[in-house]
């Protein structure tokens, strides 16, 4: 069985606060954390068990810190131009990709609080006078994981309408976005094909299906 837990999680995970600090998944309480679960999973000998494994590596959290589930929001942001869909995006830093803006839900943090907030810290965009939806939270194929660490996400939408081209509102990318972009994304090949060809980019793996559902 593979086993393998990145030195980032026990080094600056620990040191930086979004990594557990326990080394030894059977020595947390699973039953507080598998109540606060938005998707439910199971505890097998004391060891948490991805809903979706296998992932290839069944023990040690691979790039994540957080054993079991890590409840994310992401924030989805889409208007019309004159020509097109556009859709609210950052490149990653880690070098995963092009993703939707979002990150951790924080310890009683509402999802839909953390999606706006992360938008803000990624791309500066403020957003709260428009109406938003949160829809069900959901599991991610984040490329990170493991069997013993994944990731959830909550997506938060809002629809801004038509806007003329040059009344989009600016995104910067910032915090841990390489940059932030409005791209066209009338579908979501066109999303992929748009990526490939005007940044020499790609779709963040754990988006993909969720972007394909959303986008059509």
């Amino acid at each position: 069985m593979t086993t393998f837990t990145h030195p980032d999680v026990l080094g600056a995970g620990v040191a930086e606060g979004w990594a557990d600090p326990e080394t030894d998944p059977t020595q947390i309480d699973w039953h507080e954390r598998q109540a606060l679960a938005a998707v439910p999973f199971q505890v097998v000998d004391g060891r948490p068990l991805n809903p979706a494994a296998p992932t290839g590596i069944r023990y040690g959290r691979n790039q994540l810190g957080h054993w079991g589930e890590q409840l994310c929001a992401d924030a989805i942001v889409t208007a019309h131009t004159a020509h097109d869909r556009v859709l609210v995006m950052v490149e990653r830093g880690d070098g995963h990709g092009w993703a939707l803006p979002g990150g951790t839900v924080e310890a009683g943090e509402d999802p839909g609080v953390a999606a706006l907030r992360e938008l803000r810290e990624e791309t500066g965009l403020q957003l709260g006078g428009v109406p938003w939806r949160v829809l069900p939270a959901q599991y991610v194929p984040d490329p990170r994981a493991s069997d013993e660490a994944w990731m959830v996400t909550v997506p938060v939408r809002t629809h801004l309408g038509t806007v003329v081209g040059a009344e989009l509102p600016t995104v910067v990318g910032a915090d841990d976005a390489r940059r932030a972009e409005w791209v066209c994304a009338g579908t979501y090949a066109a999303l992929v094909e748009y990526l490939r060809r005007v940044y020499g980019g790609r779709v963040f793996a754990a988006h993909e299906g969720m972007l394909a559902d959303l986008l059509g």
